[in-house]
């Protein structure tokens, strides 16, 4: 399910938002610069309700087994919220993200 979307502005910050019944925020998202090759991608930041910026999660670059496409998958999560957001965000043509949200799966 499509929760959001995120842009690069002009500035080249990519910048969203995301929207549900229960949450609306806008985020942006933050390079990390890591030698570390398991690290975050991004760093998703949430504009709190006092106009500041908020460390919500991460977003990490996996690749589709299938097509080898490169997409950003992580968790959205603060003491405010139910449950974490598990998203996906899912690079389109014109070089912004759609942000997909998926209910964790149980393994057995």
């Amino acid at each position: 399910m499509n929760i959001g979307s995120i842009k690069q502005n002009d500035n080249g910050i990519y910048m969203g938002r995301i929207s549900t019944l229960a949450v609306a925020m806008t985020i942006a998202l933050r390079a990390v610069n890591s030698p570390n090759p398991k690290a975050p991608r991004f760093e998703v930041h949430a504009l709190g309700p006092n106009r500041n910026w908020v460390q919500v999660g991460a977003l990490f670059e996996l690749h589709s087994n299938n097509t080898g496409e490169a997409f950003l998958n992580g968790r959205i999560d603060d003491p405010s919220l139910a449950a974490p957001l598990q998203v996906s965000c899912f690079r389109q043509d014109d070089g912004s993200y759609n942000v997909v949200w998926s209910r964790p799966t149980r393994r057995r």
